[in-house]
């Protein structure tokens, strides 16, 4: 028998010391989060992983190299697209990030006819605004694992927003976490007890490829990141 995965023999995860390595010359101090339940790593534990959400892992990675880090989660449970246009943006700006993750639109795809146009129109508000502020923007794809049944088209519903995240992230220089065929997807344990979020063991996951896409945009060659990224 295959014994159960852990965060130390998890193949897609760092540990906090080898995922500040490539970061050694990051210049990010100000971190925040905007938008759903998934920018604010909710999550249940998950058995051999510490219970932490993916950007409280990415700031404790980032107050490695940077032990003044200012962090802030406006993020927040249950909010849509235009909910996050709408309450969270003055904060951000006053905050005065230099990274900034954005995730919104998930919750958008649990009315009965969800609006494509409004969830874009909304979301490019908030990614407009966060690339605004100057600072360095990441951003997750839903994963195929994320399944409602009530709704029969609901893949359709994650696709169509999946589009219109890969859309705002090219478009903004965002880094792109593209979880929709992630391998993680296969894993019975992977979502939380709601069949919604991420458990514990998949926002390590999270947090260890916005660690990598990170490393991929700074300014260093292939050569100085460690062979086994």
């Amino acid at each position: 028998m295959t014994a159960p995965l852990t965060e130390e023999t998890d193949p897609y995860c760092l540990s906090a010391a080898s995922a500040a390595d490539p970061l050694a010359h990051a210049p990010w101090r100000r971190f925040a989060t905007v938008g759903d339940s998934l920018a604010a790593g909710t999550c249940d534990p998950s058995p051999g992983y510490a219970s932490l959400g993916w950007p409280d892992r990415v700031a404790d990675v980032l107050r490695r190299i940077h032990p003044d880090l200012a962090y802030l989660k406006t993020a927040e449970v249950g909010a849509t697209a235009s909910r996050t246009a709408r309450t969270q943006l003055d904060r951000l700006g006053e905050f005065g990030p230099d990274l900034v993750h954005v995730s919104c639109g998930a919750n958008d795809l649990f009315r009965p006819d969800p609006d494509y146009a409004a969830i874009e129109a909304a979301s490019r508000r908030v990614f407009e605004f966060a690339a605004g502020t100057g600072a360095q923007l990441t951003t997750f794809t839903l994963g195929r694992a994320f399944v409602v049944p009530r709704y029969a088209d609901w893949g359709e519903r994650v696709r169509r927003v999946n589009d219109i995240t890969r859309g705002l992230a090219a478009g903004h220089g965002a880094v792109l976490v593209d979880m929709w065929d992630y391998p993680v997807n296969d894993r019975r344990d992977l979502l939380s007890a709601d069949r919604i979020h991420f458990a514990a063991a998949g926002q390590a996951v999270l947090a260890a490829e916005i660690v990598r896409g990170l490393a991929r945009v700074l300014p260093r060659p292939a050569s100085a990141w460690r062979t086994d990224w």
